[in-house]
């Protein structure tokens, strides 16, 4: 019931480009949980030429094919974790890979529905 699609980074860095994007908030980590490999989209190929960011024009979008890179999953359970350390190392490479494509911090950690069940690892409303 709480299932998703592998993340697409290179969309993620056009719309932090657009928008201005100071932190993410990455929510569901625990779906991850026991998959042997994720797949993390960072680029996309484009009549033969690979790009890092996905392109302004729907015609342009409808020709892209996503370029995927493998990352090694991890069978700990992060569910209710609420400390960024004690995360499984996988996991942390994983939110650490998100953030250094998309040129974007990670901010908050959602590790299940329950809402106390969130790292902070930045607070989203208070200024540094």
């Amino acid at each position: 019931s709480r299932r998703c699609g592998w993340f697409d980074a290179a969309l993620l860095k056009r719309s932090a480009q657009v928008n201005g994007l100071s932190g993410l908030c990455i929510t569901k980590l625990d779906v991850l949980d026991g998959l042997t490999e994720l797949l993390l989209c960072t680029g996309y190929e484009l009549d033969g030429e690979k790009i890092d960011l996905l392109p302004m024009g729907a015609e342009d979008i409808a020709r892209c094919t996503p370029i995927y890179e493998t990352l090694p999953g991890w069978t700990e359970t992060t569910v209710g974790v609420t400390e960024y350390a004690k995360l499984p190392e996988a996991a942390r490479r994983y939110l650490e890979r998100i953030a250094e494509v998309t040129g974007v911090p990670v901010d908050v950690i959602s590790t299940s529905p329950d809402r106390d069940h969130t790292i902070m690892m930045r607070h989203p409303y208070v200024a540094d």
